[in-house]
């Protein structure tokens, strides 16, 4: 196991940048994921701790040691990649054991570290078949077996879920945490998927256009994110955003369509950045803070979505549109009019020209 450093970690493809300066550290045993939307460059920043791309500018450290220039297969990595990349004439005994026997291995150590491999992942029965008869799911698995048996200092994983379907991505999301939680080996996983990120993660790096966003835990992220795009992103539904402005103490908000005046309380009591009188500011809510009243917001329903454990209701204020999570039943039909009232304590105010936070 070894610990990861990132330092202003450039890369340009010709005369385009695609990484604009990459810090980060990763420490030994640490469970990593490099989460954004498509094309914010974290495959690439994968790509280059594998050394499968070159450097730009910067530098990239693997317990303690400089890797910019060291070849791959002496990097003491094990990439697991999105398409499996099994060698289709070979058993998953034969595939798991392929880099030990180009390592010119001992006979012994071989079947000990593939018998190893196999129990872990539950392969055992499967070990003479050939790739084109297994699952999706159990060639993901022989393809981490072959991760497993080099005892690498650092796992890599590239989307590796992204061609199963739904069911088995859960399933082989609970693997993969828990083979992390068995081995301890120091683990950078990529996904654009922030719910992968949020059940799997030690520390989650939000990532867009080449740049950092913000990296935390993933509570701290839910519950803290430090601009408007994070905010946006973490979460499933996504945090409902208003515009509007600060007055008289009160988030009021903008497009109600003669709904008339609305003050909601604003969030938290400890500013990072005081909102100004007549400023104006975006509030943030998540789903699942909204609540029923008989006071508060007047949305009209446009859907509503129960999925047994929670409802779903999408609703229409003026010119928004707000999504509650609700555990109680609602009966409410399409073209009611409901009352959402949010919880102050848990809502968020950001800057509307900067996009940053303004209040914990």
């Amino acid at each position: 196991m070894a610990s990861v450093e990132i330092r202003g970690v450039r890369k340009s493809f010709g005369g385009t940048p695609i990484l604009h300066g990459i810090d980060l550290d990763i420490a030994d045993g640490e469970f990593c994921v490099l989460v954004g939307p498509s094309g914010c460059g974290k495959s690439t920043l994968l790509r280059m701790l594998a050394g499968l791309e070159n450097i730009t500018g910067g530098e990239i450290s693997i317990g303690g040691r400089v890797v910019n220039t060291v070849p791959p297969k002496d990097r003491d990595i094990a990439m697991v990649f999105q398409n499996y990349a099994l060698y289709p004439h070979m058993t998953v005994r034969e595939n798991m054991a392929f880099s030990l026997r180009l390592a010119k291995a001992p006979a012994a150590v071989i079947e000990a570290e593939t018998g190893r491999a196999s129990r872990i992942l539950g392969l055992d029965a499967l070990m003479d078949r050939y790739p084109r008869q297994l699952s999706g799911g159990q060639r993901q698995r022989v393809a981490m077996g072959r991760a497993i048996v080099r005892h690498p200092q650092v796992f890599l994983f590239d989307e590796p879920l992204s061609n199963l379907d739904a069911k088995l991505r859960v399933q082989m999301r609970g693997e993969i945490k828990d083979l992390h939680q068995r081995l301890r080996t120091t683990t950078v996983y990529v996904t654009h998927d922030q719910i992968e990120a949020m059940t799997m993660a030690d520390k989650i790096v939000v990532m867009q256009g080449g740049r950092v966003e913000q990296i935390g835990t993933p509570l701290e992220l839910y519950d803290r994110p430090a601009n408007l795009f994070v905010a946006g992103f973490i979460g499933s539904p996504a945090m409902n955003l208003l515009r509007g402005q600060v007055s008289d103490g009160a988030f009021r908000p903008e497009g109600l369509d003669g709904a008339g005046p609305i003050a909601l309380p604003l969030p938290g009591s400890a500013p990072v950045g005081r909102a100004a009188e007549g400023q104006p500011v975006i509030y943030g809510i998540r789903p699942e803070h909204l609540r029923l009243s008989d006071t508060g917001i007047p949305v009209t329903v446009q859907l509503v979505e129960p999925t047994g454990a929670e409802t779903m209701v999408t609703a229409r204020m003026g010119d928004s549109t707000l999504v509650g999570a609700f555990r109680e039943r609602v009966s409410a039909r399409v073209g009611d009019t409901l009352h959402l009232q949010p919880e102050p304590s848990v809502a968020h105010l950001f800057n509307r020209e900067t996009g940053m936070r303004l209040m914990t």
